[in-house]
């Protein structure tokens, strides 16, 4: 084995473990985090070019499957629902599988497909792979919008049932202030309650328009959560994203927050933050000094 094939393994059996760990701890936000990032890395060194990678095509497939089994595990613990869904004791066998991914050569436990490399960053992961943002792009021009790969659409969700005294929020997502706002491709907003509290990620279908410093958006998210059921410590993060030609990824552009107490009808503006995205809001950068926020409106539902 070179150097280099031990080292991954090392990193990624490290990471392997301290997902499971956080995850039966009951620690989610940081097992669906750790879970995210190794099946990014799974997953770019399963399409890597032969000659750059340390591992055979049938490895590199072995590799993709348990990075599929990682988002299947992600998924299952961001769901409302509990059939079918890819237990932690389902994912704890495949430790051995990675460490041992030189020499096995059995069949995968799991009937899963290797899934195609997304091209979307785990949170983090964009520090170590981009320039400064405002001299990569190259300006509106950048390529033809027609060559692009075509991103799936939003996945929002309907608003769910009404229950006697419990309150649902619908949060009108109107427009994001951005200086550079004419250059984004393909861009959407992912909304995600984080916190102690987790609910299906959404993401908005791609903007309606850009004018001016704004990215126009008009779209209802209905929060998979009644508002009275919310702990005090949770947060309603909202990431912009768009498409990079040069780089051939979707990427967080930045984020904002909403937290609880700011929960109220009508119209609010939230600060934009740099990326990573901080979930847990201990380093927060302010994305510019200029007076650009994210436009919102709420409408709470009470029976």
């Amino acid at each position: 084995m070179s150097e280099a094939a031990r080292s991954l393994l090392q990193r990624w059996g490290a990471s392997f473990r301290k997902g499971t760990d956080f995850d039966s701890w009951g620690q989610l936000v940081e097992a669906i985090d750790e879970y995210q990032i190794l099946a990014r890395h799974l997953q770019k060194e399963a399409q890597s070019q032969h000659n750059n990678s340390e591992f055979t095509e049938d490895q590199k497939k072995t590799i993709a499957k348990i990075a599929t089994c990682l988002e299947l595990r992600s998924a299952a613990l961001q769901s409302t629902q509990s059939q079918d869904e890819f237990k932690l004791e389902d994912l704890k066998k495949l430790e051995p599988i990675l460490k041992n991914i030189l020499t096995y050569n059995k069949e995968f436990p799991f009937d899963v497909q290797p899934v195609p490399l997304r091209k979307i960053l785990a949170p983090g992961e964009e520090e170590h792979l981009e320039f400064e943002e405002d001299d990569e792009e190259g300006g509106a021009g950048a390529g033809s919008p027609d060559s692009f790969p075509a991103r799936v659409p939003g996945t929002l969700l309907p608003r769910l049932p009404s229950e006697p005294g419990m309150t649902l929020l619908t949060i009108n997502i109107e427009k994001i202030g951005l200086k550079d706002a004419g250059q984004c491709i393909d861009p959407y907003i992912t909304v995600n309650l984080n916190g102690i509290d987790l609910t299906p990620v959404q993401d908005t279908p791609v903007a309606l328009r850009k004018e001016d410093t704004y990215v126009h958006f008009n779209v209802d998210i209905e929060i998979q959560k009644h508002v009275e059921k919310l702990t005090k410590g949770a947060a309603i993060f909202f990431e912009f994203k768009h498409y990079k030609p040069k780089k051939r990824f979707t990427s967080t552009k930045c984020f904002a927050f909403m937290e609880m107490d700011e929960i109220k009808p009508g119209a609010i503006v939230i600060e934009l933050y740099k990326k990573p995205t901080d979930f847990k809001r201990k380093k927060l950068q302010l994305l510019t000094k200029k007076p650009l926020y994210l436009h919102l409106h709420q409408t709470l539902h009470k029976e």
